[in-house]
């Protein structure tokens, strides 16, 4: 199954770059990725076999990575000052993001999706569903959490590999994304690094912009907590999270279930903040049938 190119759609302000597997006239299902990754972090054979499954699948560059518009003109955020409450360099929040995707559909001429978020996509998607629950048909949010600060924190070694300095080259970048991926992959699978290799230098040579990543960072940072919002969401819901998640600890993972009415909680022994290869026709097989129980209720 080939997908459709990388195509683009003006929303709002932004070109959003997306890529299409799929019969457009099957269940819409987007995928949404989280910080600092681009829409391959959702891997192609990944993307095809939910295809298979009978669905069009959408990915998509998040604004200020891969091949979507990056707002060079805001300069870098000052992430330790965020930290410390200033919020005076952050360019924009996860509701500009979430406001973003429902562009994306409307470009499309997706009245609904199931939407399907990682990590930071996972914010957004929750984010979606709780501003524009027409838009969304089921949400499956994985390895993310709630935006309250006392749960989902990560451990102080992954918070070291995502605060590091960034590359100057592509070679360095390279290795920093394999150092990192070493810190918050998956422990109970083997490491996969010829893919990670190849994926890193593939993400480099579309975009590298860490400026860009500082401001999506900046944007986790200065969202408010959806816990109370959550609690209005009434579309099927799934959480995914790794027990061994190291940048998002699975008490976010945990929370966003208890806070969605009727939310699946699907906790992953061995899996940390990646979407390993042995796992993907598991995570299918639980996406698949979300989406085929939320079909069947509407």
């Amino acid at each position: 199954m080939q997908s459709s190119g990388i195509q683009k759609a003006t929303v709002g302000d932004v070109e959003i770059a997306y890529e299409t597997f799929g019969d457009p006239s099957h269940t819409p299902v987007l995928l949404v990725m989280g910080l600092a990754t681009q829409m391959i972090g959702w891997p192609d054979e990944f993307c095809v076999g939910i295809a298979e499954r009978g669905h069009f699948v959408v990915r998509f560059d998040n604004r200020d990575i891969g091949l979507s518009t990056h707002l060079d003109q805001a300069g870098p955020a000052d992430v330790m000052a965020v930290l410390g409450g200033d919020r005076s360099s952050v360019a924009y929040g996860l509701p500009d993001l979430a406001e973003d995707t429902v562009g994306l559909l409307d470009a499309l001429g997706l009245d609904s999706v199931h939407l399907v978020g990682a990590s930071m996509g996972g914010m957004i998607a929750q984010l979606v569903a709780i501003a524009h629950p027409r838009r969304v048909r089921s949400l499956t949010s994985i390895m993310s959490t709630t935006g309250d600060p006392a749960v989902g924190a990560p451990a102080e070694a992954a918070l070291g590999v995502l605060l590091a300095a960034p590359a100057s080259d592509r070679e360095g970048a390279i290795e920093r994304v394999v150092d990192t991926y070493r810190v918050i992959g998956s422990p109970g699978f083997e490491f996969d690094e010829p893919s990670v290799r190849d994926r890193a230098g593939l993400s480099f040579d579309r975009a590298y912009d860490p400026a860009g990543v500082s401001r999506q960072l900046a944007a986790i940072l200065s969202t408010h907590d959806r816990t109370g919002d959550l609690g209005k969401v009434a579309v099927p819901t799934l959480v995914i999270h790794g027990e061994q998640d190291q940048l998002v600890d699975v008490s976010g993972g945990r929370a966003t279930a208890a806070a969605v009415p009727g939310a699946e909680l699907f906790v992953v022994d061995g899996m940390g903040h990646d979407l390993p290869r042995e796992l993907w026709e598991q995570l299918t097989d639980r996406i698949t049938a979300l989406v085929e129980r939320a079909e069947q209720a509407r």
